[in-house]
Formats: C-alpha cells, sequence, structure tokens
C-alpha cells in the first residue's frame, strides 16, 4: 500500500504523526498538563492546541490554498471558499488523555467539494494508524481491513457514548442504552468516537450509535467504515450524519437491525412528527 499512497494521505499521517508525538511527550507528565473548561464536562487541554496547530501548519504548508475546519480553532484558518476543507479533531478523547486513560486519538479528514476522500485516525498510545482514501479501501497499519462478518445482534459487541453536555437528554439514551444492552452480546463506552468509528471498520467490534456529536467527531471515521465494507447513517438508516448530531456505523446486516432499533429515537422521526402535528 505504502508505495501507492495519495500524496494528501500522505500528508495528512505525516500531520497525524506529528501531533501524535506532541500527546505522548505530553502523556508522560499529565499532571503538567494546563487544562480549561468551554463547558460543563467539555474539557480542552494546551495538548489540544499544540497537536491542532501542527496539523494545520503540516496542511498548509502543503496545500495552502485548502480550508480547515478544526475543533478548537473552527474555520479561522485556510480559506474558508475552497472546494477542499480538512476536518480535523486534534485529541479525540480529551477527557480520558486529562485521567491517563489510554483511549484517545488524532482524526483528519479531507472533504473535497461535501464528500470525504481522505481519512486519518492515529492513537498514539497502541502506534495504531487508521487510513482510508475513498474508492481504495481501509487498513490498519497498512494491513486491509473489513467490518465484521456477524449476522446476529446478540452476538455483537457494540460501542456507544454517553452524553456529557448540558442539554442532552439523558433519560433518552438511557432508554437507547437499555434496549442495545438487552439485544447484544454488550455494549462499550470507551470514550472516543472517532477510535470507535475505526473500531467498527476493522470489526473489533460489531457496531456504533452516538447523539450529540460534531463533524470533526465522525468525518475520518465514517470514511473508514465506508471503505472496510460498512454503513453509516443517522438513526433513520438515511445517509444525513455529518451535521444530524447522531451517528450509527456498522456492518450492512447489522446497520438495518440497529436502525429498527434506533430510529424511534431520532430526532429527524420526532422533528418529521412535530412538522405533521401528530
Amino acid at each position: 500500500m505504502t508505495a501507492s499512497l495519495h500524496p494528501m494521505l500522505n500528508v495528512a499521517i505525516k500531520a497525524a504523526r506529528a501531533a501524535g508525538a506532541i500527546i505522548n511527550r505530553a502523556s508522560l507528565d499529565i499532571e503538567a498538563v494546563r487544562v480549561s473548561q468551554k463547558q460543563s464536562n467539555d474539557f480542552v487541554t494546551e495538548v489540544d492546541h499544540a497537536a491542532e496547530q501542527v496539523i494545520i501548519n503540516t496542511r498548509l504548508t502543503a496545500y495552502p490554498q485548502h480550508g480547515i475546519l478544526a475543533e478548537e480553532s473552527g474555520c479561522e484558518r485556510g480559506n474558508q471558499g475552497s472546494d477542499h476543507v480538512w476536518v480535523i479533531d486534534p485529541l479525540d478523547g480529551t477527557t480520558n488523555f486529562i485521567h491517563g486513560f489510554p483511549v484517545y486519538c488524532v482524526s483528519i479528514a479531507l472533504q473535497v467539494r461535501g464528500r470525504m476522500e481522505q481519512a486519518v485516525i492515529y492513537d498514539p498510545s497502541r502506534n495504531d494508524l487508521f487510513t482510508a482514501t475513498r474508492g481504495r479501501g481501509a487498513f490498519l497499519n497498512e494491513r486491509r481491513i473489513r467490518v465484521s462478518k456477524r449476522v446476529r445482534m446478540a452476538d455483537c459487541l457494540i460501542a456507544t457514548g454517553f452524553p456529557y453536555r448540558p442539554g442532552q437528554d439523558h433519560e433518552q439514551f438511557m432508554k437507547m442504552f437499555m434496549d442495545m444492552m438487552r439485544s447484544t452480546a454488550g455494549v462499550r463506552r470507551p470514550g472516543s468516537a472517532a477510535l470507535d468509528l475505526a473500531y467498527v471498520a476493522a470489526g473489533f467490534s460489531d457496531g456504533f450509535f452516538e447523539t450529540g456529536l460534531q463533524p470533526w467527531d465522525v468525518a475520518a471515521g465514517s470514511l473508514l467504515v465506508q471503505e472496510a465494507g460498512g454503513l453509516v447513517g443517522n438513526f433513520t438508516g438515511e445517509a444525513d450524519f455529518l451535521h444530524a448530531g447522531e451517528c450509527l456505523a456498522a456492518s450492512p446486516k447489522i446497520y438495518g437491525q440497529m436502525v429498527q432499533m434506533l430510529q424511534k429515537y431520532s430526532r429527524y422521526r420526532a422533528d418529521a412528527a412535530a412538522a405533521s402535528g401528530s
């Protein structure tokens, strides 16, 4: 695979590894890391900012004409009118990171005219590099990966993320969680949506669902899942998930079964019901 890597994917890998090196150095002395709170239970560290800076600088050096959408700096950098937009989460799983809990990653995706074309998710604590180029498959450390082959929900391990921001509907989430728990072999909450999606792509888990997500949480992971033979959408099974605030990903057979379970909780269904007055 190495010889034929897309040049833009190569730049993304270089940026992700540089950010990972910053994160790994900081992880050796977590107590020294300065932490601030964006809102209740939503943390950002100087490491997030430093990692984002090195990614953006690597991007703009190679492609100064491209746009950027990044978690900490939004759209402040790059060419906002570009067809090429890099969607960056410099440290997905910040709460895990500041506790020394080693489940977090760097997520970088390239969107071209609204479609994801390149994806890199790098787990610096395990040195795992997930990559995908549209139409060329998904890889973990240069080995081709595929979604799992399980077909029964009862055999499946499903990942999720608990709502943690103020105003999110905890009661509704607990209903979803209970439904899923009763129907599967297990539900896991690792704490990094990007890594959860990469694990679905690799077949380490069979599916993933979460609400309250931002585009940078799911951009790279969604392409990994699709290139590994899986499906990604919102809870009603439609392809609109990037700005939907809800995301569901799984192998095709499990995806359909998860949609059956989760569609009643979709905000799209609720919005449609409200619009029709029912």
